[in-house]
């Protein structure tokens, strides 16, 4: 079992670990171009490429369904914690709710499961891409972005998946080893992109970042459990939404709190610690899940 935990975890921190080296040895790294390269294409297209292949049976919907609930509790019960701790929830909720499914939650599900388990785990980076984007902006801003949705890809790659899956319409096989090309080069540039980021944060309060960090895996950890358990999943699917709901703080979060200037120092060292915390979490949490 050890040996195993170590193949699931040890190419994910390694490639984080060439990121996170890259910065400090001060090569040339563009975020901002990387960033849009995969949001724009990258995630889109091995979003395609997964779910236009996809099995939706009445077990993948219960999965959707699951998500739904476990992004309800979470937030739910971190609402309460952050206002029982008189931490703002407008500045710290997305921190402590959205978890980071992509970077993290892609490659592990993948090297945990192989790609049935990736086809799981975008379903559930889907779904909380698009509660990030719309729910996500409207905590952090005050406002509600029904707009932001409109702009965002991987909505439009989801509804062509689903819509050529469901009629069985025809898809040129050159366009499809396109799109998975494409697609291919998310995950790797997902957790390099974690590691220059992890490499550029900084901590300056150690104790809120902490407090932060725990409310995100404790929370997370609890909910996944007892979500997982409650719906009639099957082992792959309570797997990867138990190892998804346990991901530390996602990336976006200190990007929106950056630009809403929501106390973006906390987000970033709760992104950090969580980081490097769930690391010590996952072990456990794999042997249980495998």
């Amino acid at each position: 079992m050890l040996t195993v935990i170590l193949g699931v975890l040890a190419p994910v921190a390694a490639i984080i670990a060439v990121g996170f080296l890259w910065d400090r040895l001060r090569q040339p790294f563009d975020a901002g171009f990387v960033g849009n390269l995969v949001y724009l294409v990258g995630g889109p297209c091995l979003t395609f490429t997964t779910l236009v292949t996809f099995d939706f049976t009445a077990g993948a919907q219960r999965l959707a369904l699951a998500t739904l609930a476990l992004f309800a509790v979470v937030g739910l019960t971190a609402a309460v914690a952050l206002r029982a701790l008189k931490l703002r929830p407008r500045w710290y909720l997305n921190t402590v709710l959205f978890p980071n499914l992509g970077n993290m939650g892609l490659p592990l599900a993948l090297f945990a499961y192989g790609a049935p388990g990736l086809a799981m785990a975008v379903v559930i980076f889907t779904i909380g891409s698009v509660l990030h984007s719309t729910v996500g902006i409207w905590i952090v801003s005050g406002k509600p972005s029904p707009v932001e949705l409109l702009k965002a890809p991987l909505l439009y790659a989801t509804a062509a998946a689903i819509t050529i899956h469901e009629f069985a319409l025809p898809v040129p096989e050159f366009l499809l080893q396109a799109a998975r090309i494409l697609g291919g080069m998310t995950i790797p540039l997902m957790l390099l992109s974690l590691g220059i980021s992890l490499s550029r944060m900084r901590i300056r309060n150690t104790a809120r970042a902490a407090t932060l960090a725990g409310l995100r895996l404790g929370i997370g950890l609890a909910a996944g459990f007892a979500v997982a358990f409650s719906f009639d999943l099957s082992p792959l699917e309570r797997g990867v939404l138990i190892l998804d709901s346990v991901m530390p703080s996602a990336v976006f979060n200190y990007l929106l709190a950056e630009r809403f200037n929501a106390a973006p120092e906390d987000v970033a060292g709760a992104v950090a610690v969580s980081t490097l915390a769930s690391f010590v979490l996952l072990p456990p949490v794999l042997a249980l899940v495998l």
